[in-house]
């Protein structure tokens, strides 16, 4: 895992679970998340004016690399959220577990909140020589979304879409589950009626 990003930018900083329980509300489940499911957080990289030499923006000031060792082969989701809300920058987060590793990142955008991730051990080539930090976290972004074309299209426009994405892939799986359900057999065609207007939809979009 080579980010290929100056010396300047790495921090290597150990950072104690316990940071999170005074900063954020912690019940005793999350409190057990984190110490049965994390061995160790590590605040890789800072991507800041100061570290990298490029300009900051009004809606990405810096952008954060962790790595979080794992205790077991399983990605704890709550725990993300803890941190999160806690750290004011975005995070792209290197969940390890023995020679494991997965990305995540979290898109916090506009009154958006989306979850990006990588399969693990996937080889992702993340740039980081952009004009400025807006351009490398939307890039970050960019990386995970293999469904949706991203080739001259605003950021904007490429969330929007992948968010209609994300909507229509819940309703149709919505859908298969009401089909298995229904005894009707009347109720049951318009169901799949409507399933393959979603599917169609889908295609349209990916």
């Amino acid at each position: 895992m080579n980010f290929n990003l100056p010396k300047s930018t790495l921090l290597n900083k150990f950072i104690p679970k316990s940071i999170f329980f005074a900063k954020a509300v912690v019940n005793s489940k999350l409190k057990a998340d984190f110490t049965d499911k994390i061995q160790k957080i590590t605040w890789k990289y800072k991507i800041s004016e100061e570290t990298l030499w490029i300009n900051k923006s009004d809606k990405i000031q810096e952008i954060e690399i962790f790595e979080i060792n794992l205790k077991e082969k399983i990605i704890p989701k709550n725990v993300l959220k803890v941190i999160d809300k806690t750290i004011p920058y975005p995070i792209l987060y290197i969940f390890t577990y023995e020679n494991d590793y997965s990305y995540w990142i979290t898109l916090k955008w506009e009154k958006l909140w989306n979850y990006y991730f990588s399969d693990w051990n996937e080889n992702i080539e993340f740039e980081f020589n952009w004009i400025d930090i807006e351009k490398v976290f939307e890039d970050i972004i960019k990386k995970f979304l293999k469904n949706v074309d991203t080739d001259d299209k605003k950021f904007d426009e490429i969330i929007e879409t992948d968010n209609a994405r994300i909507f229509l892939e819940k309703e149709i799986e919505k859908l298969k589950s009401k089909i298995k359900k229904e005894k009707q057999f009347n109720k049951k065609v318009e169901l799949n009626k409507l399933l393959l207007e979603q599917k169609s939809k889908l295609e349209q979009l990916t």
